[in-house]
C-alpha cells in the first residue's frame, strides 16, 4: 500500500459548486449521460461505503466524464485515483478537470485500453476498481480482476431493475467472489478478489467484449 504524503492533508477538497461545474462541462462535451448533473454526484458518492476503509490506490474503469472516479477522489482525500479511459478526447478533458479541481497530486489520468492496463504495471496493485457504464458484466469483470490486489474490491453500478447478470463459476475463474449488493440510491454490486487473476486474463484487446465469458 502506498503511504499518503503530508501534502494530501493540506490540499483543499473541491467544493460542490466546482464539481457541478466540471460535470456540466463534461455534459456539453457529450461525456456524461442523461439526468440532472446533481444526481450524478449523488450516484457517484453512493460508491463510497463499498470502498476499502484504508487509504489506497483505486481506479475508475472507463472514466468518461469523471463519474464516479473524479467525484470519489474529491470525496476521499486519503485515496489515490487513476482515471482510465481509452478515448483521448475524454482523457484530455479529465486531465484539465483534475488540474482545475486541484487534485493533481493524487489523481492520475491514463489514456489506455483496459486490457493493456491489466497486462501492464498496474496488474495486481489496486485496492479498488469502480465501474459505471463501462461495459457488460463479463467484460467489466475480466478487465477489472487482473488489476486488483488480493482482497481488493470491484464495485459496479447495475442497470435499474436488471435481472441477475452474473455467473459464479466464471467469476471464480477470474478470482472474484460476490460480496455485497445495495439498491439505493442506485443499484451497486461489490466483488472481492479472493485469488490472483490467472495470467491468461485479460485476453487480447477487444476479445472480452466480443466473446464475453458469460
Amino acid at each position: 500500500m502506498r503511504t499518503p504524503t503530508v501534502a494530501w492533508w493540506f490540499t483543499p477538497s473541491p467544493t460542490e459548486e466546482e464539481l457541478l461545474e466540471v460535470l456540466e462541462e463534461a455534459r456539453t462535451w457529450g461525456f456524461l449521460g442523461p439526468g440532472p448533473v446533481a444526481q450524478h454526484l449523488i450516484h457517484s458518492r453512493a460508491f463510497l461505503p463499498l470502498l476499502p476503509e484504508s487509504a489506497g490506490t483505486h481506479l475508475d474503469l472507463g472514466s468518461g466524464g469523471g463519474v464516479p472516479g473524479l467525484v470519489l477522489a474529491a470525496a476521499a482525500p486519503e485515496t489515490r485515483w487513476i482515471l482510465l479511459d481509452s478515448q483521448q478526447r475524454r482523457t484530455a478533458f479529465l486531465s484539465k478537470a483534475v488540474a482545475r479541481l486541484g487534485l493533481g497530486n493524487r489523481v492520475e489520468v491514463r489514456c489506455q485500453r483496459a486490457e493493456d492496463a491489466g497486462r501492464g504495471d498496474l496488474r495486481g496493485t489496486l485496492h479498488a476498481v469502480v465501474a459505471r457504464g463501462f461495459s457488460g458484466p463479463a467484460t467489466t469483470a475480466e478487465c477489472a480482476a487482473p488489476l486488483l490486489a488480493l482482497q481488493g474490491v470491484l464495485v459496479i453500478a447495475e442497470p435499474p431493475g436488471a435481472p441477475e447478470r452474473w455467473s459464479a463459476p466464471e467469476l471464480a475463474e477470474l478470482g472474484l467472489e460476490p460480496d455485497e449488493v445495495r439498491t439505493a440510491p442506485i443499484a451497486l454490486r461489490r466483488f472481492v478478489q479472493r485469488k490472483h487473476c490467472p495470467d491468461r486474463f485479460p485476453r487480447r484487446n477487444g476479445l472480452p467484449r466480443k466473446r464475453p465469458l458469460f
